[in-house]
Formats: structure tokens, C-alpha cells, sequence
């Protein structure tokens, strides 16, 4: 302080000081307008910010009974809201680039284990009526040490992306869906840059197209039928469970132009189409199907056929190709080898194919023999008997005007044969197999467990089925109408141990009407009638040629091409490996 200055002067005493506290139970500095702004209290604010609760009695209780409550609930519902102005903080963050840490997976390398059965029996390439079949035929597949197996042979195959780091148990799903990196798959067939694109097609046309079509009539059936074991209706006993057990069995499946029997018909101007079921009832139910495939379409003067590659994955049974969380691949984070899309098919092929010479009586006395016998089985050169098979070739109107008549003829399968329990009469029978993997494992679907719940919720565990294998089931119950089969039967097989996938229980079998199945899966036979004659009108307007029809691998969308000739020949002078049959 310089010199000179004056000190101030306290006027004020100690009695002036309290007298000048204001009155009542207050405490603090009292309001005043030097503070406010129009009587507003001034604080730094943001326009996301929004007015918190003093006290809320509208929702949920705190004290846990709705699974989220207490503390934890009040942080995630006012996180946002509970410092008035925090909010202006996000308005000088500078943006995170987190593209890169989204789509970053860790590959895993751990091999996956393949295998088939000793009883799984296989078929490719052309198939010939007593003759050398070193081209094409048979090729039987042995287990090998109890696990061993083929690798490849997939063309690409691919699984549909699931849930991103599921959980054991059931959860909600999209809940943090926004995270999970893109999984991309591949397609079932290299697209070449000398393949021409002629149609694009999406799903939503697909599934309005329509066309009522006849019942069909048979042309010829091939092969015997042996009567099935009506033991597998009844529910098993905990303590006698039935195990599947492989038989080797003779099992074909040729494709359409290697039939013989088709080449015949169409030398006789039977049809204008021709196919087998399997292929034909994954073009009818292509809407509902996710991985992809392909089918080739060959044009022969006013003809056309629709065939299938070698180790074409359309053969493969899919497990839970529909399930929203669906079985996820090695690269996508799946830690258990046998529960990964590819194993998984492998797996339900197997079951399928030993399931259906299991669940028959074989007797030479009492089989039921068609009037031909199987066109592919050839004695002298077979080491197994054949498998109880009939082929029956129908042919079905899908004419659009009485002008110009198209008609297809399709190779069906009947699987077995049973008297009715009323009339004593003879039903053909399809059988199929559906299979569980392990109900807590990721890529389940939600899926009941069999053992506890098959008998007491069977209803359940079908309609869990129809969502999580819409495409298959769809695939089996149009075979079934297809071949006109009086019933269709579905087996429940379940493994004995959930870590180990070369060792099943038969759980129970139950048989359907086929289209009262249809109706159930909300099934409609005339939009895939519509589908084929599309299809088939889009190739008959091109000239003769080869074409092939692809399932975009990551959409809903079929892509039809143009091939050159002679594009798949190189396929069959590959080294043999085995095809798996349905």
C-alpha cells in the first residue's frame, strides 16, 4: 500500500451484522435478481440435454424383481440426465474413427473334423443301367478309425451369419447386434467373366408368381419297398433308448440328364421339362432359402433339364439354415468345431441316410416289388445290398393354354411302405430325419431340449423346427407331394453325448399328411409351380445352351446366367470325390 493512503472505516458493529441476517429457518445467501437472468437461474446448458426427476413413481421397482432394477436400472434409463449441462460435452468431442476395431475378428485355427459314417453311401456323375460306372454311379465313403472323413468337397459352401458372441443360454436378441463385425459368405460356384448375365431376380417377385398345376400321373416306378417298423411311433423308455446305428446300404442319386429312364423319356417326347425332386424342390422353395446354391439348366433343342453339379451343396442337409442365430463359421468366432455349419451338414447327411435303413423291416418274403428294378444297381459289381427305393417318374401339366402344352416329368423317391390300420392297404411313405446338435450351444435357435420335452411339447418342437429349418422341411414335405407319398415320416435324432457328434439316439418319429404339413408351413405348391415354368420360359426363349441359376450368396436374390459350352466338363475328369445324398 503506498503512502498516503487512506485505510477503510468499518462503520459497522457485530450488533449491526446479526441484526442484518434475515428472519426464519432459511439458510444461505438469500435470492436476489443480481443472480438470475428474467428471473431464470444462469448455468451452462446443451440442446440435448434434457429435465431430470426429483422423484419418479411410474416405473419399474428397485428392488430387482424385473431382472434389470435397483441402482443399475436408474444409471442406464437417467445415465444421460443426471448433471444438468453434461451434455455440452459431447458437442467438443472429436469423432472416433471405429471402423477399423468393428470389423477386426480374430481367425481361429483350429481344424474342423469331418466325417461320414461307415454306412453312408454315396452317388455321382453318370449313372448307367447295369454298365461300367467307373465315371459316374456309386462311391461308398468308410468312417476310417471311427472319425476320419473327406475334406472339401463343397464348392464353396458357406454358412449363414448368426448372432455375434452369443451366450450359452437365451438372450435378446439384437440386443448390442449393432457391434458384430460383417460376415460375408461365399458363393457355391465361381462366377467367370465369360458367364453372361441375362436375369436378375429378386425374392418379392419370386413370391408373387402362381400357377395351379394337376396332381400327376405316374409314368413307371423302379425298384422295391420294404414295410416300416411301426415300433419307432412309440414314445422310447429313458433306460431303452434306440441308437443309430450305420447300415451300409446301396443309395443313388444320379442327376437328371446321367438318368437313364429320363433319357428315355425323352427321347420319346414325354415332356418338355425334366428334373429330379431334389432339384426341383430347391427351385420351388428358393424364396426361403438362405445359403446359397446353384442349379444348371441345359437346353436341348426344345427341351430342358435341369441338373445338378458334382458335390452340389443342395444335397447337403442343412442344419438351422433359417434360425436368426444360426450356426456360425471358424472365422466368425465359432469356438466348437462340430457345431459349425459345414460339420453340421455333414452330420445330418449321415443321420438321414442310416436313419432310413434303420427304421425298415428287411425281408425278402414280405417287400413289395415295382414292376422294374432299380436302373443304377448293378449286382456284379455292388458289395452292399440296395437300399429299400422306389423311383417313380411323373409327370405333371404346367401348360398356360391348351395352344402350347408343357409338361414335366420329375424322378421321385418313396422311402418305405406300411399297411392302414383301417383298410389294410398300402401307403408309401417318405422318410426323413431332422437332428439336435446341443440346445445350449450358439446356433441352437432357441430350440427345446428333445429328451424332456418331445412327448409333452411336441408342438413346440415342431413349430421351433418349421422356423429355424424352414427351407429343409419345406425341401422334404414337396418331395413328398411330389412322389404323391401318403404319409411322411420325421424322425427326431438327437446326440447321445452334445460333444461328440458320431454317436445318436433315435427320440421318437412322427408322420404327417404331407399337405396338411404344407398348410401348416403356410407351403404354397402353386407359387414353386410358377417359379419352374419362369424359369424354364426364360431359357426356352435363349438358344440352345447351358445355364446356370445362383443364389446370391448375401441376398435374396437369383441371378440366372448364360455359360459357354462344355463349362463344367473339367469337373469330371476331377478325381473322384464322394456326393452326399439326401
Amino acid at each position: 500500500m503506498k503512502s498516503g493512503a487512506r485505510r477503510p472505516v468499518y462503520d459497522k458493529s457485530l450488533a449491526d451484522l446479526i441484526s442484518a441476517l434475515p428472519e426464519g429457518d432459511g439458510w444461505g445467501p438469500a435470492t436476489t435478481s443480481e443472480t438470475t437472468l428474467n428471473g431464470v437461474p444462469y448455468a451452462p446448458f446443451s440442446k440435448g440435454d434434457k429435465l431430470g426427476r426429483m422423484a419418479d413413481w411410474t416405473s419399474d421397482s428397485k428392488d430387482g424383481r424385473d431382472g434389470r432394477g435397483g441402482r443399475q436400472q436408474y444409471n442406464r434409463n437417467y445415465r444421460d440426465q443426471q448433471i444438468y449441462g453434461a451434455g455440452s460435452a459431447a458437442l467438443f468431442t472429436a469423432p472416433v474413427a471405429e471402423a477399423d476395431e468393428n470389423t477386426f475378428s480374430v481367425v481361429s485355427r483350429e481344424p474342423t473334423k469331418t466325417r461320414y459314417g461307415r454306412g453312408a453311401v454315396f452317388t455321382r456323375g453318370r449313372g448307367q443301367r447295369g454298365a461300367n460306372q467307373a465315371r459316374g454311379g456309386r462311391a461308398t465313403l468308410q468312417r476310417g478309425g471311427g472319425r476320419g472323413g473327406t475334406q472339401g468337397g463343397y464348392g464353396g459352401y458357406d454358412s449363414r451369419g448368426g448372432r455375434y458372441n452369443a451366450p450359452r443360454g437365451g438372450r435378446r436378441f439384437g440386443w448390442k447386434d449393432y457391434d458384430k463385425p460383417a460376415r460375408n459368405r461365399d458363393a457355391s460356384i465361381n462366377i467367370k467373366p465369360e458367364w453372361q448375365l441375362l436375369e436378375e431376380i429378386d425374392f418379392n417377385r419370386l413370391g408373387k408368381l402362381n400357377l395351379d398345376a394337376d396332381e400327376g400321373e405316374d409314368l413307371d416306378s423302379y425298384g422295391f419297398l420294404y414295410y416300416y417298423d411301426r415300433s419307432f411311433d412309440k414314445p422310447p423308455v429313458k433306460s431303452a433308448e434306440r441308437r443309430l446305428t450305420a447300415i451300409d446300404r446301396a443309395t443313388y442319386n444320379v442327376t437328371t440328364s446321367s438318368d437313364p429312364v429320363i433319357q428315355e423319356l425323352a427321347e420319346r417326347d414325354e415332356a418338355t421339362i425334366f428334373a429330379t425332386d431334389s432339384i426341383l424342390s430347391m427351385l420351388m422353395c428358393s424364396t426361403r432359402s438362405v445359403y446359397p446354391w446353384d442349379i444348371v439348366i441345359v437346353r436341348q433343342g426344345n427341351k430342358i433339364f435341369l441338373d445338378k453339379r458334382d458335390n452340389a451343396t443342395l444335397d447337403m442337409v442343412t442344419v438351422n439354415e433359417n434360425a436368426a442365430d444360426a450356426p456360425m463359421e471358424a472365422t466368425d468366432g465359432a469356438k466348437e468345431g462340430i457345431n459349425q455349419p459345414i460339420a453340421l451338414s455333414e452330420e445330418a447327411t449321415y443321420i438321414n441316410h442310416n436313419f432310413v435303413n434303420q427304421v425298415v423291416l428287411e425281408s425278402d418274403s414280405s417287400k413289395v416289388n415295382m414292376t422294374n428294378e432299380n436302373p443304377f444297381y448293378n449286382e456284379a459289381e455292388e458289395t452292399e445290398p440296395p437300399a429299400s427305393k422306389v423311383y417313380k417318374y411323373r409327370r405333371f401339366d404346367l401348360s398356360t393354354s391348351e395352344e402350347e402344352p408343357v409338361y414335366l416329368v420329375v424322378r421321385t423317391e418313396i422311402d418305405a411302405v406300411q399297411k392302414n390300420a383301417i383298410n389294410g392297404e398300402d401307403q408309401y411313405l417318405t422318410i426323413k430325419a431332422l437332428n439336435e446338435f446341443d440346445n445350449k450351444a450358439q446356433g441352437s435357435g432357441g430350440a427345446l431340449d428333445w429328451r424332456s420335452k418331445l412327448v409333452s411339447h411336441r408342438g413346440a418342437v415342431v413349430a421351433t423346427e418349421m422356423k429355424n429349418n424352414s427351407v429343409k422341411l419345406a425341401r422334404w414335405t414337396v418331395q413328398s407331394i411330389l412322389a404323391n407319398a401318403d404319409q411322411m415320416k420325421l424322425g427326431f435324432v438327437s446326440r447321445a453325448n452334445p460333444k461328440v457328434n458320431d454317436k445318436h439316439v433315435i427320440l421318437g418319429v412322427i408322420g404327417w399328411k404331407p399337405r396338411d404339413f404344407a398348410n401348416q408351413m403356410n407351403l404354397s405348391v402353386a407359387n414353386g409351380w410358377g417359379i419352374v415354368r419362369t424359369i424354364c420360359d426364360m431359357c426356352l426363349k435363349r438358344e440352345e445352351g447351358k445355364f446356370v441359376l445362383v443364389k446370391d450368396p448375401n441376398k435374396s436374390i437369383l441371378r440366372l446366367y448364360e455359360v459357354p459350352a462344355g463349362s463344367f466338363d473339367d469337373d469330371d475328369e476331377e478325381e473322384d470325390i464322394p456326393a452326399s445324398v439326401e
